[in-house]
């Protein structure tokens, strides 16, 4: 079980954090924190684990100064806000019952009992503060050398407590994994449509951190083959496109990102796309990313970025496949300022209206075809413009 050491790393040295597990007395760190240290990876949050319940954790905090939020203290989760960033400090739980969206949880002082409700054994490992020695209950160790994602204990019936554990097995495979296990891979795929009783906020989260993953390809892929989208999402029918994203962004050293690669996913229709995000209640930046992205490119690419914008044409040229050279020629360049107002039509002579309106958008575009020209420019062709439309006035 025990026998191993935590690598010392730079989070262990945060601000406030010895003196958090000191006060505290009886704590261990957990789940990621000791996974990604063992994986020599960046460790962003930090879990502490305790047998103390909630409202003794509260009362210690705040006697040595330490600023308690119970962000989540029905299920035993205490915020310390301390100088260096928060740390979640949770009891021991055991599940009382589930219904795959939620658990009523009893606090307990077994660990093991603790680590047995937790979703995989890889994030079921504990270290001790102090010591640094790490407690494993169900091979987490082992199956971390080989990269082995694998439920603790039933898989079946893990889904059926968490139906969301479907999404999580297979982002922690695209995350950490090498090796899928076979029986957690033929439960998430007998039990895909339980997907279809989490909301949709729920879906999006996991499915959005998954899709950036570094073996998101792969796992995807997988996840087509198995059915695994279709009672949520059955618009994503091919990886094809993704795959090509994810190579093509690497090649153009272009970081991943979950909308960008969520539009290769589906079909290049923007209604469509609108329907998805609403479905997966995205936010109305994303949503309007969305559906911008899936609309391939057309014409000159510098004109496409100044309508549509510089991210969205960014996308479109990534996912449609479009030269690299035409990234990099769009990251370097800057949108200019359209140097012409209104009011500056009005001063040649045209009443305030609709025609200004129409004249605008008429220069616009001549600037726009001639490559963005200077002020100087702008402003014969202003004065080109209203002279026609004066002439046609006349003429009328």
């Amino acid at each position: 079980m025990g026998g191993m050491i935590l690598p010392d790393a730079e989070w262990r040295h945060r601000a406030g954090l010895a003196h958090l597990v000191d006060v505290l007395g009886d704590a261990r760190f957990v789940g990621g924190s000791v996974r990604d240290t063992l994986l020599d990876l960046p460790v962003s949050d930090l879990d502490v684990a305790t047998p103390l319940s909630p409202q003794r954790v509260i009362e210690l905090l705040k006697g040595a100064g330490i600023r308690a939020v119970p962000t989540g203290i029905d299920h035993g989760t205490i915020t310390a806000v301390l100088e260096s960033g928060p740390v979640e400090v949770t009891t021991l739980r055991r599940d009382v019952s589930t219904d795959g969206r939620r658990a009523t949880v009893a606090f307990t002082d077994d660990w093991r009992e603790d680590a047995a409700r937790r979703d995989f054994t890889i994030n079921a490992l504990y270290a001790d503060p102090a010591t640094g020695e790490i407690f494993d209950y169900f091979g987490g160790l082992a199956d971390l050398v080989v990269r082995h994602v694998r439920f603790i204990g039933d898989p079946l019936q893990r889904i059926a407590e968490d139906h969301l554990r479907i999404l999580r097995f297979f982002r922690f495979l695209a995350r950490f994994g090498d090796v899928a296990d076979p029986a957690g891979l033929d439960a998430c795929t007998a039990r895909a449509k339980d997907l279809m009783a989490l909301s949709r906020e729920r879906i999006a989260d996991e499915l959005l951190k998954l899709l950036v993953a570094k073996d998101a390809v792969r796992v995807v892929a997988l996840m087509i083959e198995r059915g695994i989208f279709a009672p949520v999402l059955p618009e994503i029918a091919s990886a094809d496109r993704f795959a090509d994203l994810a190579a093509r962004e690497d090649a153009a050293g272009v970081a991943p990102d979950a909308i960008r690669r969520l539009a290769a996913l589906i079909p290049a229709d923007s209604v469509l796309a609108e329907l998805i995000a609403a479905r997966l209640k995205l936010s109305k930046a994303q949503r309007k990313r969305l559906a911008a992205a899936v609309v391939p490119p057309e014409g000159n690419f510098i004109a496409m970025a100044w309508h549509a914008g510089v991210e969205a044409a960014r996308d479109r040229l990534l996912i449609f496949g479009s030269p690299l050279s035409d990234v990099a020629v769009l990251d370097a360049w800057q949108p200019p300022r359209f140097p012409l107002t209104g009011g500056a039509i009005v001063a040649r002579g045209i009443k305030a209206g609709p025609e200004v309106a129409r004249l605008m958008k008429q220069v616009e575009q001549a600037w726009i075809d001639e490559g963005f020209p200077d002020e100087a420019r702008v402003s014969a062709l202003a004065d080109d413009a209203v002279a026609q439309a004066l002439r046609s006035a006349s003429s009328a």
